[in-house]
Order: C-alpha cells, then structure tokens, then sequence
C-alpha cells in the first residue's frame, strides 16, 4: 500500500513552546518538519465565554503512520487541557519531498528493538 502522509496542526500561547514542540517532534522523528506560524489572532468558545487570544501555529510534516506518536506527544507536553490536533491529509505533493517526509520519519532500528 502507497505511503499516506498528512499535515498536523496544533496551536498554543507562546513562541517557546510552540519551538520546543517543533524540536521535540521533529528530534524524535514523529514528523520531518515543523513549522512556526505566529503569531496569529485566534478567536473561540471556551467555558461558556468567547476568548481572544494571541498563539502560535505548529505545521508538522509527517506520515499518516505517525500520526499516533506525534499526537500523544504533543498532548503529554502542551500546556493547554484541550490542544488542537488537527490532521490534514496531504492528496498531492511532489514526489521528492514526500519521500523525503517517509524517508525522516522511519523509526530508528535501535527503537524498534526496544519496542
């Protein structure tokens, strides 16, 4: 079966943990890319209330096979009770890069083993 690949969103309220996400996902190979957006106006229900906030955007690049990994680890490490996790299925893309992502994000054999 053909690799699926998909774009993972989070946000969260500060530069520095939005980068210590970027790193810490990227260091582990749950995504090959990781990418700051900021900051951004964000609008939405929480408690019963309309927020407004100012946060930051995390893009990470990753296969739809790690999708599960990079997903516990961003909700074991942000700082929000409820993160945004959000992935979007990527339909097209240029070949090279894709492999790329596949080619990043390959578990180590050394964690494989421990497994």
């Amino acid at each position: 079966m053909a690799q699926s690949y998909v774009q993972v969103t989070t946000t969260t309220d500060s530069r520095a943990e939005a980068a210590e996400l970027a790193k810490s996902a990227v260091a582990e190979r749950f995504a090959a890319c990781a990418q700051l957006v900021g900051p951004i106006a964000s609008t939405y229900w929480w408690e019963d209330e309309i927020e407004s906030a100012e946060e930051w955007m995390v893009l990470f690049k990753t296969t739809a096979d790690r999708f599960d990994e990079l997903a516990t680890l961003i909700t074991d490490v942000h700082s929000y009770d409820t993160p945004e996790i959000i992935a979007t299925p990527v339909v097209a893309g240029s070949l090279d890069y894709l492999a790329w992502i596949a080619e990043q994000t390959e578990a180590d054999d050394d964690e494989e083993a421990e497994d």
